[in-house]
């Protein structure tokens, strides 16, 4: 700590012997005037008092984000129903295609599974032996210290293979607070929504399988499923029934 002699002499105070004319004359009467540079110092305690104050009331950081009644207590997906995905393309299969993927963590919850669905006999030929198969994904992620606002923006455009300049994205309306259709020529498409905290994935894949009871695989490739979009709605219609089924 500095001594006030030492404080003096930083701020112009000279020594003794020095002549200093009129400025070391101390006023006879009325009182001692403080000086201004204490005065400044008093405000700066006072003004850092006052930011202590607000940093108290205002603690640093985002809040959690609202989560909107979301929540995971268990696997999701066997109660995902997939009506009008199943009337417009075929029943969902009740075993799973790979093994649900559930976490629970004090920061993130989150779910994933693929389902698939049993093609009916007209989507079958006879003659080929060809047939279109299709399956779905389903993803449920409620961020609970984060908010994932501005990533799920960042993100609209990649796909799992990555960031690809063919994949179509057209913005979903009245649908949570954001949501994203996208679509790739090669028969895949996927709707995002988020909604608060919460951001949910529904995926839809084709592709054409042969029967090998019907004989050897042909050299063509078979059906060509890529065209998902008379598929769209069904998928916008089968996220909103997820949605309502995940609030409580």
């Amino acid at each position: 700590m500095i001594s006030e002699p030492e404080m003096v002499d930083e701020f112009g105070a000279v020594g003794a012997g020095e002549v200093v004319g009129d400025f070391d004359r101390r006023p006879t009467e009325g009182p001692r005037q403080r000086r201004p540079w204490l005065w400044a110092l008093g405000g700066a305690v006072l003004a850092s008092a006052g930011w202590a104050g607000v940093l108290y009331l205002h603690p640093v950081g985002d809040p959690a984000p609202d989560l909107h009644g979301y929540r995971l207590a268990g696997d999701p997906c066997p109660t995902v129903r997939l009506k009008a995905i199943g009337a417009a393309i075929a029943p969902k299969d009740g075993t799973p295609r790979l093994e649900p993927e559930l976490l629970n963590d004090p920061a993130l919850d989150r779910a994933e599974c693929f389902l698939s669905l049993r093609p009916p006999a007209a989507k079958k030929s006879v003659t080929s032996g060809w047939y279109s198969d299709y399956s779905v994904g389903v993803t449920v992620a409620l961020h609970k210290k984060s908010d994932p606002a501005a990533e799920f923006e960042a993100m609209r455009g990649v796909t799992d293979p990555g960031i690809e300049a063919d994949v179509k994205v057209e913005k979903v309306p009245n649908l949570g607070d954001s949501a994203y259709l996208l679509t790739r020529d090669d028969g895949h498409a996927e709707l995002r929504v988020r909604e608060g905290g919460a951001v949910l994935s529904l995926s839809l894949t084709s592709s054409a399988q042969f029967n090998s009871e019907d004989g050897e695989v042909p050299s063509d490739d078979g059906p060509d499923t890529s065209d998902l979009t008379p598929y769209q709605s069904a998928m916008i219609s089968d996220m909103r029934d997820l949605m309502k089924s995940l609030k409580h």
